[in-house]
């Protein structure tokens, strides 16, 4: 990837897609194609190819994506399966009639099976059932990715994929049903600090493991990914540290400075019992992650104060 490449980050208003932006100022690139979806809706196959068309790339990263956590996952099944399918396959083939020399996919995790070995390889893919909870946008991330390998099978282009597991950081979506379970977290004991509440009621169990990756880490990893002249086509993006559930809980308690009692709801789901990628492939190219959890949470809850005094934290 060149400084004069024109470079199109899709869904660059999100906390990925804005991360990219930052990073990729940060290293000198100028030329970046940016459209909100009020400019660019990719689940348009019209609009999507008239903007390749007209735009000619020379990268793409497809970062847009509809997003959210279990419960927004359970309640909204079609929208998950029909507008990430769409974005995946507008997107892929538009790039590919125009021209599109290199795009990086990126997926989640959710892709691997309920009962994947652990960690998880990426050759773990399409051996077994996936989980319910996240099922419907699991299979439209699938066929991205799919789309991308048989594409650089069948035209010799260099579409590839990376899946991150779950993220978080500046940027996150903060809304009380539909946001995933950091940023949740973050929000809930947030509030219950300021508001000197008793409790606060955790959904589940609170066993279940899970492992975070902070979107600048995730940057950095897509950067690096870009910079290779053949990169495997799906690749892990994952910090290799995992925490419970209970855990996280406490460690955003105490960062949001929460003094009362941790509940658990048992009635609710608890999703996949264990995720940790195994991000050896991705370490043998010479990546490693920048924050740990603790650092990971201090920066994101700092974050997260910065955008309520700016008014500009997201609640979608």
């Amino acid at each position: 990837m060149q400084k004069a490449d024109k470079i199109y980050i899709a869904g660059h208003g999100g906390m990925v897609g804005s991360a990219l932006v930052r990073a990729l100022k940060g290293r000198g690139f100028k030329n970046l194609l940016l459209r909100s979806h009020k400019e660019l809706d990719l689940t348009n196959q019209a609009a999507t190819e008239a903007f390749f068309e007209s735009s000619k790339p020379d990268v793409a990263v497809i970062a847009a994506a509809k997003v959210g956590g279990i419960y927004a996952n359970s309640a909204y099944p079609a929208e998950f399966i029909e507008i990430n399918l769409a974005i995946a396959l507008n997107t892929i083939r538009a790039a590919h009639k125009a021209g599109v020399r290199r795009l990086l996919y990126l997926g989640s995790t959710c892709i691997y099976p309920r009962m994947a070995p652990q960690p998880i390889p990426e050759t773990a893919l399409l051996t077994g059932e996936l989980e319910k909870t996240n099922e419907a946008y699991a299979i439209a991330k699938i066929a991205g990715l799919k789309l991308c390998e048989f594409f650089r099978r069948q035209y010799g282009v260099c579409y590839h994929s990376a899946m991150p597991t779950n993220l978080y950081g500046p940027g996150d979506n903060y809304h009380e049903q539909n946001s995933h379970v950091l940023p949740a977290l973050i929000r809930r004991f947030h509030e219950a600090a300021q508001n000197n509440a008793a409790e606060v009621v955790l959904w589940g169990s609170g066993t279940p493991l899970r492992e975070f990756l902070h979107v600048d880490d995730l940057a950095g990893a897509v950067l690096h990914l870009l910079n290779m002249d053949n990169p495997p086509d799906l690749v892990n993006l994952g910090s290799g540290e995992e925490i419970s559930i209970r855990g996280l809980a406490e460690l955003v308690a105490h960062t949001a400075g929460f003094k009362g009692k941790i509940a658990q709801d048992l009635s609710k789901l608890d999703g996949t019992p264990r995720k940790l990628c195994d991000t050896s492939l991705l370490r043998s190219f010479g990546w490693t992650p920048q924050y740990s959890i603790k650092e990971g949470v201090r920066h994101a809850y700092k974050c997260y104060l910065a955008e309520l005094d700016s008014k500009t934290a997201r609640s979608l």
